[in-house]
């Protein structure tokens, strides 16, 4: 089985700008938000995927995902209720990547930092951007943020 193991951050500073070696848009949607499970399709770039995403236990769930071809995820997004927009920033800080999500429309404003790990308990590094972790709060789930937007939220 498949099995993601991510931290999610807040940042404190735009420092982690010039360090990005590769941008990429994504437009992805929410087939389904279900707490047990989350079904997701997703546009990256010139490919599309389709994604399984069991319940979170701390930082861990089931993930799976498939490629699939691009006009069936036009298609597929054409059936969620909101469609997210964002911008995915990579960078690499050895043996790590940053993957730094910079969120458009309803979500501007938000900028979240996620760090896929090999175990619960592996040691990463911390940049001085790096903010709070945010990774058990569900708000920041992107499937929460497709329901709820960023700007929706109380200040």
């Amino acid at each position: 089985m498949a099995v993601e193991i991510e931290r999610k951050f807040l940042l404190k500073n735009d420092a982690w700008r010039s360090e990005v070696h590769r941008s990429t848009r994504i437009a992805q949607g929410y087939l389904c938000t279900d707490p047990e499970r989350t079904v997701r399709v997703r546009v990256k770039g010139d490919a599309a995927f389709l994604t399984i995403k069991g319940k979170n236990s701390g930082i861990s769930r089931s993930e799976f995902e498939y490629e699939i071809p691009l006009a069936d995820a036009v298609e597929l997004l054409k059936l969620c209720p909101q469609v997210l927009d964002k911008t995915r920033h990579l960078l690499s800080i050895e043996p790590h990547t940053f993957e730094i999500d910079e969120f458009h429309g309803e979500n501007a404003g938000l900028i979240v930092a996620e760090l896929e790990l090999a175990s619960e308990n592996s040691t990463y590094p911390q940049p001085e951007w790096l903010g709070a972790e945010v990774s058990g709060d569900a708000r920041y789930y992107n499937s929460a943020l497709s329901i709820t937007p960023f700007s929706a939220w109380p200040q």
